[in-house]
């Protein structure tokens, strides 16, 4: 019996010829993740086995992401503590504020996970590094804590189901609407502990950031990882950001998957996942009701690269976003109002911009994209993870409704347990900044 392509990566890991979905095994790592908020918690239990050091102090990546700039004296204190334990064991992938930006867009940038890594991360999200062909997926953080001791991890053999891309998809759909579109059709347990392997010729008809958002979001159907074949734009993407040898690993013809979905890009609509699950979606043809919002956030480990603000600043560019905005105050009639030229944020919606990391901050500010979110009345925030997880930059207040290009959508995720999040793509988002309600840029002209 075949392999799939993560249990063949796991298999290599593990020092065995082959695997079998189910099977409990020892792999090595070839690198450990952790944050502000899980690496204090692993920094104790490490601290427990009074080990020497760590394994490796070059396979371990630090980044304070969460609660950075520091919000309070707690979130100070955590990052003190990742901070010094660093310092004593000359961690080299510790990144401070600066040179930090948000961890699952930092670590492929910096060129530190490639094709054919084991990775863990004491995050959910740690899934993300998939896209390049790596399994990766999230742990506790004592199983960090072991990680950083040991430069190992057990693992259950995940089975597999297998999504056959085909076409291309349409002007404003993106990789957002494509694993929102996914996670509506199967649940949010549809994965539940299995390895979400994408494949088919519509894979190349994917950027990179797009495949980076999908694999990001396998854990929000229950997935153990997300992974993609590795193919000209992977390599690439590689040679220009690591040095690091990569390992090319291809699922045997007589794999076994659980289940089998054909996915035909070309057929998707800008697609928002409603409170408060991301399993809610609808496409945006199929909101029939107008959803007036009171603010938008563009960004997070998700939506907060390079190809996400630029497709955000395409849609604000020379748009005004709509005065006097509140939930529930009326209801708003797309067909009859009229969007005046300007840039200015006026009273009633606000709008967040977070670039993912500081090159793209650079880049984005090099283009002139912060230039046109500034003027379009938005405030560019520095990299931080604080909206996604309601801590801080944009907390939602009882009874308000946010548009988020970030991956969850729970009750009081981002705030009040009374307030909303509609989960989007930066198209949407930005549309929706511009409209004061869910709106799709093709509704604006």
């Amino acid at each position: 019996m075949g392999m799939t392509m993560t249990q063949k990566i796991l298999a290599a890991h593990a020092g065995l010829d082959h695997v079998e979905a189910g099977q409990l095994i020892e792999a090595q790592l070839d690198l450990v993740l952790g944050n502000d908020i899980t690496s204090p918690v692993a920094i104790k239990e490490m601290e427990k086995m009074k080990v020497d050091g760590v394994f490796d102090k070059d396979k371990i990546a630090l980044v304070p992401d969460h609660f950075v700039p520091n919000k309070d004296i707690k979130s100070a204190e955590h990052c003190k503590c990742v901070r010094e334990f660093a310092r004593r064991n000359e961690i080299t992938n510790y990144f401070e504020v600066g040179e930090m930006g948000i961890e699952h867009a930092l670590l492929p940038e910096k060129g530190l996970t490639v094709a054919g890594d084991v990775v863990i991360g004491a995050d959910s999200h740690t899934c993300t590094y998939g896209a390049l062909g790596a399994f990766s997926t999230g742990v506790g953080s004592t199983d960090m804590a072991a990680g950083m001791a040991t430069g190992k991890a057990w693992f259950k053999v995940p089975s597999a189901i297998r999504f056959n891309l085909i076409g291309k998809p349409g002007k404003w759909v993106s990789g957002k609407d494509v694993i929102l579109h996914i996670i509506g059709k199967i649940g949010v347990d549809g994965a539940l502990y299995k390895s979400m392997e994408f494949t088919g010729e519509g894979v190349a008809n994917l950027s990179m950031d797009d495949r980076f958002t999908i694999a990001n979001m396998a854990i929000e159907a229950g997935g153990k990882n997300g992974i993609f074949p590795v193919d000209d734009k992977a390599i690439a993407y590689m040679k220009e950001h690591s040095t690091k040898p990569y390992h090319i690993y291809e699922a045997d013809a007589d794999a076994v998957y659980d289940e089998e979905y054909t996915i035909d890009l070309s057929a998707l609509r800008p697609t928002i996942a409603f409170p408060h699950l991301p399993e809610n979606t609808k496409t945006i043809d199929e909101i029939q009701e107008s959803v007036a919002i009171d603010q938008v956030v563009i960004g997070s480990c998700t939506n907060g690269r390079m190809d996400d603000l630029r497709i955000a600043a395409s849609v604000l560019k020379g748009k005004k976003v709509k005065k006097g905005i509140k939930s529930g105050e009326y209801e708003l009639d797309l067909q009859k109002q009229i969007l005046q030229e300007g840039r200015h944020v006026a009273k009633g919606i606000r709008c967040i911009v977070i670039p993912a990391t500081q090159k793209i901050y650079m880049e984005a500010m090099e283009e002139g994209l912060l230039k046109t979110f500034i003027e379009a009345g938005a405030v560019v925030s520095t990299p931080t993870c604080g909206p996604c997880l309601g801590g801080y930059m944009g907390v939602l207040a009882e009874g308000e409704r946010c548009v988020s290009t970030t991956n969850r959508n729970f009750v009081g995720r981002m705030g009040h347990v009374k307030s909303e999040v509609y989960l989007a793509s930066p198209a949407v988002a930005a549309a929706s900044a511009v409209a004061g309600q869910i709106a799709c840029p093709e509704q604006l002209d």
